[in-house]
């Protein structure tokens, strides 16, 4: 069987990857398998200083779900080119690095670094984090930070300045808490991108109702897990329908290879697993093979030969 496939350019050894913000730097998880085995590693969110984030509470476990508001933590793109990137290298798997910024120049910025960092494979732009915290957002910066993701005028502009920054390829990750997803897919891949991630989180809450005050430190954070897949699977076809020779990475609620078909049929060319990674460290392993035991029980011998296939 032919389980490699193609995203924005980039040949990927199976469909298969981690989603950001769920698998560390990948290095944490590499005592749990090897990580060769992987289509591809997406790192947690990097940007050009070092953040420490949103304070505590920030995880809080929902039906079928979680709650999170990390805020994007990260030890900056300098540490992570310098100390982690030359570990990573040593995997036999595609190197995919998300990042993020406080203003479109700090985009631009990262987006430089990364693309003269030898082993970065592609570049993920993070432009609908739900949960980064508004006071953390230094002078100058646009005070709305969800902007980025949500308003097309902002949008366009940000892909740009980075595309320009980078000849890597380049994947942007899209918001679900909008009106229209086809649109601002339509605007990213206008602006340059050469693939989309969907979906990042959906913003939710959760309320103490014994002291009345909320879950998490940030009131709201983003909802992920099996709780959003239909949310993730609605928008994704959408996209597909729409853009259909654009490359996407589906995402939200993939826990088994069941999950990941649904996305392949419709309309990923990959998947990415998120959640799952906390609830089972080898979750992209059995993906794997679950993707692998479908295609032999229905004779198919290519991958992408069930790529937005679904019969609507």
């Amino acid at each position: 069987m032919n389980l490699k496939v193609f995203v924005a350019g980039l040949q990927l050894k199976n469909p298969v990857m981690t989603a950001s913000g769920t698998f560390g730097y990948g290095l944490e998880y590499a005592e749990f398998f090897d990580l060769s085995r992987l289509g591809g590693i997406v790192v947690k969110g990097l940007s050009v200083k070092p953040s420490q984030g949103n304070p505590p509470p920030r995880i809080w476990e929902t039906s079928c779900g979680m709650l999170n508001s990390i805020g994007l933590q990260n030890i900056g793109i300098p540490a992570f080119v310098r100390d982690r990137l030359p570990l990573l290298r040593r995997y036999d798997t595609r190197i995919i690095v998300n990042f993020f910024g406080d203003t479109i120049a700090d985009f631009a910025e990262g987006a430089a670094m990364l693309n003269d960092a030898v082993g970065v494979d592609a570049l993920e732009l993070n432009v609908s984090c739900p949960n980064k915290d508004a006071s953390q957002v230094r002078p100058g910066a646009i005070k709305n930070w969800s902007a980025f993701g949500t308003n097309p005028v902002v949008l366009a502009e940000v892909v740009g300045q980075v595309r320009r920054a980078t000849s890597l390829p380049l994947i942007v990750k899209l918001s679900p808490n909008v009106t229209d997803i086809t649109e601002m897919a339509r605007v990213a891949v206008d602006a340059g991108a050469d693939a989309l991630s969907l979906i990042n989180t959906l913003t939710g809450m959760a309320i103490d109702i014994e002291t009345r005050r909320p879950r998490l430190s940030n009131i709201v954070g983003g909802l992920s897990g099996p709780a959003i897949k239909p949310v993730a699977l609605r928008m994704l076809w959408q996209v597909h329908r729409a853009l259909p020779a654009v490359p996407l990475i589906g995402m939200g609620g993939v826990m088994t290879g069941a999950d990941a078909i649904e996305f392949i049929l419709a309309g990923a060319t990959a998947v990415a697993i998120g959640t799952a990674n906390f609830v089972n460290p080898q979750a992209a392993l059995h993906v794997i093979d679950g993707i692998e035991q479908y295609m032999a029980g229905h004779d198919i011998a290519n991958v992408n030969d069930l790529v937005g296939c679904v019969a609507c």
